[in-house]
């Protein structure tokens, strides 16, 4: 899986695909584990390879805001923290049973230094998820809730199927009640 989702970007021989492979452990999680918890160090950046996680931040009053999901095939950790070596303030926990392929800076490094292709691959998904974060901004400061809620059905109808409605409303910034009424 890993293999496929690199070569979208760029392709790979096996001995390179071997090399990266290397420098990933695989870890399974169960469903509300937390992988990452805030205020602790983040050691890993994460692959799903399969299962679901929410991203949260918890505000002072220790109100959760959900910052993304991610499912199969996509990369999450609190990049700031993984990228700095500093405490998280975000916490990352399953909502599925999860499995991820976990990647350590030093590892990170080491494969951008030895191999180029890799290092453009992470550097595109770095702007794909800077773009989707601007997406997500953009959308909390200009849309209403009925239109941030087609705009995830429309980019991610998945979730609505795997998520469940109270997550989806926390997301959305918007009560359950509410969802419901978007819903129809």
């Amino acid at each position: 899986m890993l293999r496929k989702h690199i070569e979208k970007q760029v392709t790979l021989t096996d001995e390179e695909f071997t090399f990266v492979q290397r420098h990933f452990e695989i870890k399974k999680y169960k469903k509300h584990q937390f992988i990452i918890q805030e205020n602790e160090m983040v050691r890993y950046s994460y692959f799903l390879v399969s299962g679901l996680t929410k991203l949260v931040h918890h505000d002072e009053s220790g109100k959760g805001h959900i910052v993304s999901f991610a499912m199969e095939d996509w990369w999450e950790s609190d990049f700031h923290a993984y990228l700095t070596q500093t405490p998280a303030t975000l916490s990352l926990e399953c909502i599925e049973d999860t499995v991820v392929l976990c990647i350590s800076l030093a590892n990170y490094r080491k494969l951008c230094t030895a191999l180029q292709k890799v290092e453009s691959f992470f550097l595109e998904k770095a702007h794909f998820g800077n773009i989707a974060a601007q997406r997500r901004i953009l959308s909390l400061l200009t849309s209403n809730a009925k239109e941030r809620y087609e705009q995830l059905l429309k980019q991610y109808p998945s979730l609505f199927q795997r998520v469940p409605k109270s997550l989806l409303a926390a997301y959305l910034g918007v009560s359950r009640e509410t969802l419901s009424r978007l819903a129809v």
